[in-house]
């Protein structure tokens, strides 16, 4: 999932963005999560690292988008900072704050797809992990992140993935939970290892990862969603 924060006073602007990010997800394939600002000092506000990328709007009355990221930036070196500004000006003072960088108003959707775009291919660049498992006549090398969810089948490991499920030719779900454990994996029972970052929600005592509900044992349950919170939160991240 992609977490992204758009920063902008702005209300017509903020729904264009929202719409573009949304129609972005759905062309793309990737799972967006947005979280709305109206003014530079929201999000800045007890900020704990919890986005991939922020969309600032540089001019905002209580706090200016360019000094919000210099303090977003302190904190966190790593998230990606989109400005949308009326002037193309800006940036150059975008470089002391390292932007990934800019879109203009009035926001051009092919413009800020691209912009989108790239963020992301920095991120997946940023977060490759991969994972060799043993297959039947070989091996297989899966990037961490394509992961959905590790199953425990009898005597064997099923990987449930974004580009398939692949079947491990040996292993065990506590070797397999030792190996992802620093990536976001958590046990929601004794069969299931799942992937934090894909999970789209809790219900009936199910966790949901695209379309499918995995039970969550009654004796993990709260292990699980605390590690879920502090997952979605940036705690451990």
């Amino acid at each position: 999932m992609i977490r992204i924060a758009v920063a902008d006073d702005d209300k017509e602007c903020t729904r264009q963005l929202c719409q573009y990010i949304d129609d972005f997800a759905r062309e793309s394939g990737q799972n967006c999560d947005v979280t709305v600002y109206h003014d530079g000092d929201e999000p800045v506000e007890r900020y704990k690292a919890q986005f991939d990328i922020i969309l600032l709007d540089v001019e905002m009355p209580f706090l200016n988008g360019m000094t919000a990221a210099e303090l977003i930036r302190r904190q966190d070196p790593e998230v990606i900072i989109i400005f949308i500004t009326n002037m193309a000006q800006y940036a150059i003072r975008g470089y002391a704050v390292d932007a990934l960088d800019y879109v203009l108003k009035p926001v051009n959707y092919f413009a800020f797809s691209q912009r989108l775009s790239r963020a992301i291919q920095r991120i997946d660049r940023r977060d490759a992990s991969y994972l060799t498992i043993p297959v039947k006549g070989g091996a297989m090398k899966l990037a961490v992140r394509d992961i959905y969810y590790v199953e425990s089948r009898g005597h064997q490991l099923i990987y449930h993935t974004r580009t398939g499920d692949h079947a491990a030719a040996g292993g065990t779900i506590q070797q397999a939970e030792e190996d992802l454990k620093q990536h976001g994996f958590f046990r929601s029972n004794k069969g299931y290892l799942v992937n934090l970052e894909h999970v789209d929600g809790v219900r009936d005592g199910c966790v949901l990862i695209h379309g499918e509900q995995l039970i969550i044992s009654r004796t993990r349950k709260s292990a699980f969603l605390e590690a879920l919170t502090n997952y979605v939160s940036g705690v451990g991240r």
